[in-house]
C-alpha cells in the first residue's frame, strides 16, 4: 500500500489492527505533549516493522504513527502476524532480535535527548533517515525536523545553515542533500554509531551500502 507524507496510521490509544513493513517509507512514532508539541520517540523504516509490540497485550497504539517520508509498505492483520510468530521459529527469532534493537534505539534516544546538543542530534536524525533510503537527497522540511527534535524552527534553520557552510549538506526546498556523509557522522553524537552497531549485530545487513566511517 502507499503511505502518503504526513498521513497518520494510528493515533495514541487507537486499536492496532495491522503490522506494517515499510519498503521505502519512513514512519515516526510521536508523543504529543499537553501543550500540543510533538516529539519523536523513534522511527521505523525498511529495517523493521511497527504495529506489533503494543499489540501483544493492550492492542493499543503507544502514540501517533505519522509518515515522515512517503513511500510504500506491506501490512498484515495483527492476528495473522501473531499466528505466524507462533508457528515459525525463525520469524520468532527475527522479531525478538528486532525488538531488542528497537529497545536499544529507544534507550540511546532518551539519553541523547537529555545530554547531547541539538546540532549533534540533528546530524543523527539526518543520518538515520539517510540510512533508510537509497538516495543522497533526504526529503526534509525545517518544520518536520523541528518537530522531531522538539525545538523551534528557527533553531533548525541556524543548524542547517551551519552544516551547509561546513560542506556537509546542501539545502534545497523541502529536502537536504547529504554531500559529506563521513563529516556528518563526525558531527553526530555517539548515539548514532551505537544504535547502528546494535542493529548490525542483531540484524546483519540492515544498512546495506551505507557505512559508518568512524
Amino acid at each position: 500500500m502507499s503511505l502518503p507524507k504526513s498521513s497518520v496510521l494510528y493515533e495514541a490509544g487507537e486499536p492496532i489492527r495491522y503490522t506494517y513493513f515499510p519498503h521505502d517509507a519512513i514512519v515516526s512514532l510521536v508523543e504529543t505533549m499537553e501543550d500540543g508539541r510533538p516529539v519523536e520517540v523513534t522511527m521505523f523504516g525498511r529495517e523493521g516493522l511497527f504495529g506489533l509490540l503494543s499489540a501483544f497485550v493492550s492492542r493499543e497504539a503507544l502514540g501517533r504513527y505519522v509518515v515522515q517520508t512517503p513511500g510504500t509498505a506491506s501490512r498484515i492483520a495483527v492476528e495473522r502476524m501473531h499466528e505466524a510468530i507462533r508457528t515459525c521459529q525463525s520469524l520468532q527469532r527475527l522479531v525478538s532480535s528486532y525488538t531488542e534493537a528497537l529497545l536499544a534505539q529507544a534507550f540511546h534516544t532518551v539519553a541523547c535527548n537529555t545530554v547531547h546538543s541539538v546540532e549533534a542530534r540533528c546530524c543523527r536524525w539526518i543520518l538515520s533517515t539517510h540510512d533508510r533510503i537509497d538516495q543522497a537527497t533526504v526529503p526534509l522540511t525545517h518544520e518536520t525536523l523541528a518537530d522531531m527534535l522538539g525545538v523551534q524552527r528557527s533553531t533548525v534553520s541556524i543548524i542547517l545553515r551551519s552544516l551547509q557552510n561546513s560542506g556537509l549538506i546542501v539545502q534545497r526546498r523541502g529536502s537536504v542533500v547529504v554531500t559529506n556523509r563521513a563529516g556528518l557522522e563526525q558531527a553526530a553524537c555517539e548515539c548514532y554509531g551505537k544504535i547502528r552497531s546494535r542493529f548490525e549485530k542483531l540484524l546483519p545487513g540492515t544498512y546495506g551500502r551505507t557505512g559508518v566511517s568512524r
